[in-house]
């Protein structure tokens, strides 16, 4: 299976980041993890969320801001990978001039029921 990027739509998700499912279970046939990239435009931030099954990673494309996982607060930047353990709570704030892009890999896939706002 392959997916071409131009040909996928992008879509807001529950924590009000711009998603782009580049391999989803949903529409792509893979069984347990999805891959999208995610767009959180300058002086915003993602809603405080957590999932309560699935274990997340992102990894930085694009830009810097700040990371809140639990009660840990830290800088990130391009390069760098993060780890989002189930039911931690968490949040990613744009707070430079340009847009923070990022890899977001969920095992298992990313779903909106799994999304609880806090």
């Amino acid at each position: 299976m392959i997916t071409r990027y131009q040909d996928i739509p992008n879509y807001i998700t529950k924590d009000g980041s711009t998603i782009r499912e580049l391999m989803h279970p949903d529409s792509h046939g893979n069984l347990k993890q999805s891959l999208a990239e995610a767009t959180v435009p300058s002086g915003t931030q993602t809603q405080l969320h957590l999932h309560k099954q699935s274990e997340e990673i992102y990894y930085i494309t694009r830009g810097q801001g700040v990371m809140t996982i639990g009660e840990n607060k830290f800088s990130v930047k391009v390069g760098d990978s993060i780890l989002i353990p189930p039911n931690t709570p968490h949040q990613i704030q744009n707070d430079h001039s340009e847009d923070l892009i990022f890899l977001c890999m969920c095992s298992p896939a990313y779903s909106h029921q799994d999304t609880i706002l806090l």
